[in-house]
């Protein structure tokens, strides 16, 4: 039997991977051996693309924003692939959100003041290389939002990606390059290593050349960025709760509630985490969901192996739990459901393990309360002071106004989806990086530039 070059290549892949390691970046734009050489080409790179017009920019942007189109398949096969999170339908729906929803050059916007004794301009400019941290769940989502507002801003950026998502980031780092190149721009507007580390996500903070760091992800990466002593912004943890109240539409609650837990298997950080419900509707909204929604009641044993497979006894997640679907996770602990099912539901107190940890896992548990004033003592509980997400479902506007003060999160959501938030069917911008724990909330083009005052004493002002 004659051999072919396809066959070669699957040998050598294979056994590439039992070696564990990873194919070279050969080829590959803005991808660099080590940490200091990243950095050195971002820093040449913005000194093009500070000089560049917003109009100029703006061109970059467009191009980037047709290969994500292009593109979406491709990468969410690739995300899904790799780190076996989340599923590729919904990767698609992610990417091409992207590429429509998130700002561009329209975001960077000027001030003027005029009065007696002349006139002030107050405009929106670089910080320089930026340094970006990137998550597993959302990474090339991650990555593109990213690059698009700190260009739009007139910044290149360099990323440390998660290890574990490495092929599919290097890839969109690869494209926004190549369509930069394309619309007449630099190479390099986004940077990486070919092996993330720790050590070079250290670099990178560390490095001079960095003027503002960026984090998505755990708790642990933000807390770092922010102890760098240098501007950080954290886009960290939640556990978003879902409240409904007795005035709530039922039906349509558990309908949106269940679409925006299971869209991408919950990886979405702003996705609903766990319900709080009065107690006067808390029958009617399980029975909706169980029989309307496809979701499938866990008795006590099952929430028990639940408990046993998806945390260790210190409370960490399993891995290998997070972002799969509710009927992977039901075979993990041998029960055997159709692939209708989306979600797993039961109830319990607000301090069982699977209702008070944030999961990312299609599972949610439901904490039935007496009252209104209950439900917002409880869901202030579960959100553990985030100040990320939240939502409602809920016809009294005195509820809605109660509640969105009692939560404080940089995202509510009311009689929607969670992913209405970020502009899947609701009206907002779309980002992946929503900045809860250092205000900045929905990240774009205008959060990555720093304000410059420019004063004209005595002249330009012609009312």
């Amino acid at each position: 039997m004659a051999v072919s070059e396809s066959m070669i290549q699957d040998v050598v892949k294979e056994v590439l991977a039992k070696m564990q390691i990873q194919e070279p970046a050969a080829g590959m734009h803005g991808v660099f051996p080590t940490m200091e050489e990243a950095i050195a080409a971002a820093k040449e790179s913005q000194k093009i693309v500070r000089n560049l017009t917003l109009d100029q920019r703006e061109q970059i942007i467009s191009k980037i924003r047709q290969r994500t189109h292009e593109n979406a398949e491709l990468i969410a096969r690739m995300g899904v692939d790799e780190t076996g999170m989340g599923n590729v339908g919904d990767k698609i729906l992610k990417h091409h959100l992207v590429a429509d929803k998130v700002p561009g050059t329209e975001d960077i916007t000027t001030e003027a003041v005029s009065g007696d004794r002349g006139l002030t301009l107050v405009e929106m400019g670089p910080f320089g290389v930026i340094g970006a941290i990137t998550p597993t769940t959302n990474p090339s989502e991650t990555v593109l939002c990213n690059t698009m507002g700190m260009l739009a801003g007139g910044n290149t950026v360099v990323f440390n990606p998660h290890p574990a998502a490495i092929k599919t980031s290097i890839f969109a780092i690869d494209m926004v390059n190549r369509c930069s190149i394309e619309a007449g721009g630099p190479d390099n507007i986004a940077c990486t290593v070919e092996n993330p580390t720790l050590e070079s996500s250290n670099i990178m903070m560390k490095s001079p050349d960095i003027q503002l760091l960026v984090a998505t992800g755990g708790p642990g990466v933000v807390t770092a960025v922010l102890s760098s002593g240098k501007r950080a912004i954290g886009a960290g943890a939640g556990n978003p709760p879902a409240l409904v109240d007795e005035t709530a539409n039922v039906r349509k609650a558990a309908q949106d509630i269940v679409n925006g837990c299971t869209f991408d298997n919950n990886l979405p950080c702003i996705a609903e985490k766990e319900i709080v419900c009065v107690d006067s509707v808390c029958d009617e909204l399980m029975d909706d969901m169980i029989n309307e929604q496809n979701c499938y009641l866990a008795s006590k044993e099952v929430q028990d192996r639940l408990i046993r497979t998806v945390m260790d006894e210190k409370g960490r997640l399993n891995r290998k739990c997070v972002g799969r679907s509710a009927k992977v996770l039901l075979s993990m602990v041998g029960v055997e459901v159709p692939d209708s099912i989306r979600c797993i539901v039961f109830e319990g107190p607000k301090e069982h393990p699977l209702i008070a940890t944030e999961l990312m896992m299609p599972i949610l548990g439901v904490v039935r309360v007496k009252d209104f004033d209950e439900a917002v003592e409880t869901a202030v509980w579960l959100e553990h002071g985030n100040r990320h997400s939240a939502h409602i479902h809920s016809l009294n506007v005195e509820h809605i106004t109660r509640y969105a003060r009692a939560m404080d999160t940089a995202i509510l959501v009311k009689n929607g989806p969670s992913y209405a938030a970020l502009g899947f069917g609701g009206e907002s911008i779309c980002t992946f990086t929503i900045a809860s724990r250092t205000g900045e909330g929905l990240t774009s083009a205008k959060t990555f530039t720093k304000k410059r005052r420019c004063v004209m004493q005595d002249y330009l002002c012609i009312r």
